[in-house]
């Protein structure tokens, strides 16, 4: 072996040059070249080159961590940015360690990256506002699933099931559903689920429409959840949890370097857990998750990732709200942890199961080729408890006040068969450097909806002081006594009329970047989508087509390396029937035995902002500030009332705000993540008069968040989160004055490392017990769901 690396790539070289020059000699005629007379060479035997042992393996790959540290200690220098999708190396070199390939090393609050191809540009070059929790943030808000996240992140509001949608994750983006627009690496997601965060790398919240990324819908954003994939080094972690409410969580992360070439991680989950503040509800779960990574030849890589998690809990609908004085119930009279389901009848379940194989090949540094399979399968299934309609005594005795527990059930499946293919070219003309991603995609999702029948208790009223109606109601029941315990002889069983809603996306799309010596940066998109929808029950079908052409375009200026000045625009389209967990157009579906038109165009969404990113402090910390205006046209809404409402396609909405973010390190022992956002919504075009100028429901227009951590000493850390939302108005567009209060919430944890593989963290959530509500159902008669309580945690994290 040569001692010198220099002396041996000047050696390849020469024999490179020489292999060309005998090529070209022999091409040449016999007559021209002199007589020549050369000695034989010795032929000698030469022995296998030997493999590398493992400790050869993490020898390399711990000087790949010295340079990489090297590298981030070295000063910022004005050359263009490198493109995450040319980046490979880096991306695989931060696998290498364990650590996460997209955030910042130093300082891991910070993503640099996206994990989508479609994003060529590091996010200080993206002009779109975008949060990335990274992992390490989701590990320091305990943040177990993405409903915890949701809580906790300035501009991202929950909503519940309503009456036609599924209860599962759904939330809203800058004023707007986003609930089936969701995606895992960067495929749809339709199941409308509850998702667990165990074997995810970093979320990814696309702020405004973002059509030309993801397809239909998006009017508000989109969330991208990123998965733990396979790297290059041995490591071993492993987590548990003890808690108040009974809660026991483990978790188990490994990943083994099979070969230099194959890699393999496997994920596992195990939880029991109540739930804070509430009565009889609890929450288990359980999991797992595998990776492989294969790189068998220079340029190729092949990815396999499976997951599978089984949710068992006991649902929670929450609890019922004083439409006189626009309060929750619990505000006044009744017990926060009081609950209204049975315990005998209710329930819920999720399962998930998600497999993706990836191959990549990269023949040079400007040309990578990307194909992802995925196929998937999930189920919703439960039957829950809504408490609402109360009637309150002629006296005002809130004491005495009535209220119905009716059922609410779903068995929901959802098959996806996707296969997204893309290929990035990197080129210049003159000192413009041009990165473009052509790609299409094409997918079958298809969902099953049922309901539960046989809801009835066979005591029928005895003991509760109401009655059962024939569909599992019980009317007049005592607003402090719900019957939790009331027995049920048989189980609930599924009514045997279900709906399926076949649905077939075939997309092409081109995205592409031309970036001036990294001081003008132009970017430009455009998709079209050619979608369509069916909706069967029984003998009964509807159909729907849609062609959906959108695009978006982005400026950005970079006066200094770490700062950037942006200005976008884009589209989105929200075509008929794209909410696949809705029973009806009022909510967003398609209905089968609905006697109304439904079929009408898409929503028309259009976005400007305009913007200044600057990594700060070292480079080590993000900050964004945005203005945004959205509006939605040709928004579908419901007219009359009964028999007598229709559907149209004639309603125009308006969001605009300000969206303020930080993300990294201050200093090298502070670190921050949070935002303010503010909205300002209204109906500026509707077929009701009365309506214009009404704010949005369901979201909070003032909201705040912010997650900071301070180490104390070398072996101490101490951390705080602040979340505050203002108030939210309930109903369709804010026109019943049902309001949910404003509140504060803070979280706190001491973070003690005992030993450089042993970590003890003490973290509490809620800490001042603070009564708030995440959402609430839209209905004149309606119910909120109550937020958990005060919980503390004692956090063991291991790793070797």
């Amino acid at each position: 072996m040569l001692a010198d690396p220099k002396g041996a790539v000047g050696v390849a070289c020469a024999v490179a040059v020489g292999s060309v020059g005998t090529a070209q000699a022999q091409q040449a005629p016999a007559a021209a070249l002199p007589p020549l007379n050369v000695d034989a060479p010795i032929v000698r035997p030469r022995p296998p080159a030997p493999q590398p042992t493992k400790a050869q393996v993490k020898a390399r790959t711990a000087l790949r961590q010295v340079v990489r540290a090297r590298q981030v200690a070295a000063p910022p220098v004005a050359a263009p940015a490198p493109s995450p999708a040319a980046g490979g190396a880096a991306a695989l070199a931060q696998l290498d360690v364990g650590g996460s390939p997209y955030a910042d090393p130093a300082a891991p609050y910070k993503a640099d990256r996206l994990a989508s191809n479609r994003f060529t540009q590091p996010i200080l070059n993206t002009p779109k506002s975008i949060t990335v929790v990274t992992r390490e943030v989701l590990n320091d808000k305990n943040a177990t699933s993405f409903r915890d996240l949701a809580r906790t992140t300035a501009g991202v509001t929950l909503g519940t099931g309503e009456g036609g949608n599924a209860f599962g994750d759904r939330f809203f983006i800058r004023g707007f559903d986003a609930r089936n627009d969701v995606f895992i690496d960067g495929i749809r997601d339709p199941s409308v689920s509850v998702r667990e965060n165990f074997f995810t790398e970093q979320i990814e919240i696309l702020r405004g429409p973002a059509s030309t990324f993801a397809g239909r819908g998006t009017a508000g954003g989109a969330v991208n959840i990123v998965t733990k994939q396979a790297g290059f080094a041995d490591f071993v972690r492993g987590e548990g949890q003890l808690g108040t409410d009974a809660t026991r969580r483990v978790t188990l992360d490994v990943n083994q370097v099979i070969s230099p070439a194959l890699a393999v991680r496997v994920n596992g989950l195990y939880q029991e857990a109540g739930v804070a503040g509430r009565n009889s509800v609890y929450d288990d779960r359980a999991g797992a998750a595998v990776a492989v990574t294969l790189k068998p030849a220079d340029g190729w890589t092949f990815t396999a990732n499976y997951f599978h998690t089984d949710l068992d809990s006991l649902p929670d609908f929450g609890v019922p709200f004083n439409v006189r004085v626009r309060r929750p119930f619990t505000e006044s009279i009744v017990p926060r942890d009081t609950y209204y389901g049975f315990v005998n009848r209710d329930f819920y379940r999720v399962q998930q199961d998600t497999g993706t194989l990836t191959a990549e090949y990269a023949p040079s540094d400007g040309i990578k080729l990307s194909n992802r399979f995925r196929a998937a399968h999930s189920v919703l299934d439960y039957v829950g408890t809504l408490p609402q309609a109360p009637v309150i005594p002629a006296n005002g005795n809130l004491a005495g006040t009535t209220l119905t527990l009716s059922p609410q059930s779903r068995y929901q499946t959802v098959d996806v068969v996707a296969d997204v293919a893309d290929a990035t070219f990197k080129f210049a003309t003159g000192p413009i450097l041009h990165t473009a991603v052509i790609g299409s995609e094409i997918s079958r999702e298809n969902v099953g909806r049922d309901t539960y029948a046989g809801l009835r208790s066979e005591l029928s009223s005895a003991g509760t002081g109401g009655t059962f109606t024939g569909t599992g109601s019980l009317t007049g029941v005592n607003i402090l006594a719900p019957p939790n315990l009331l027995p049920f002889a048989r189980k609930p069983y599924r009514a045997g009329n279900p709906t399926t809603i076949p649905v077939d996306t075939k997309a092409a799309y081109l995205i592409e970047t031309a970036n001036y010596e990294d001081v003008v940066l132009l970017n430009g998109g455009v998709r079209y989508d050619d979608y369509n929808v069916s909706s069967t029950s029984g003998t009964s079908t509807v159909r729907a087509h849609s062609g959906l052409l959108n695009y978006n375009v982005g400026l950005t200026v970079k006066p200094q390396p770490f700062l950037s000045l942006y200005g976008a625009y884009a589209t989105s389209s929200n075509p008929v029937g794209a909410e696949l967990d809705a029973s009806s157009s009022a909510y967003g579906g398609l209905s089968p035995t609905a006697t109304v038109n439904q079929v009408f165009g898409p929503e028309l969404n259009t976005a400007e902002e305009v913007g200044v990113k600057a990594e700060l402090f070292d480079r080590h910390l993000l900050a964004t500030a945005a203005l945004f205006r959205t509006t939605k046209e040709n928004a579908r809404e419901t007219v009359g009332t009964g028999a007598a409402a229709t559907i149209v396609a004639d309603a125009a909405y308006r969001v605009e705000g300000v969206d303020l973010e930080l993300a990294g390190k201050i200093t090298d022992r502070w670190s921050v993540f949070g935002g303010y956002v503010i909205m300002d919504t209204k109906v500026t075009k509707s077929a009701n008069p009365a309506t214009i100028g009404y704010r949005l429901a369901n979201i909070a227009h003032r909201s705040f968040s912010m997650l900071t951590k301070y180490k104390v000493t070398n072996w101490l850390e101490f951390g705080l989160q602040a979340v505050n939302n203002s108030r939210i108005s309930g109903g369709t567009l804010a026109s019943n004055n049902n309001v949910l209060p404003s509140y504060w919430r803070f979280d706190a944890f001491l973070e003690a490392k005992v030993s450089e593989n042993l970590t003890v963290k003490l973290y509490g959530q809620n800490l001042f017990d603070r009564k708030y509500y995440d959402a609430f159902y839209r209905s004149d008669a309606p119910f909120t769901f109550i937020a958990p309580g005060r919980s503390v945690y004692l956090i063991a994290q291991a790793k070797f």
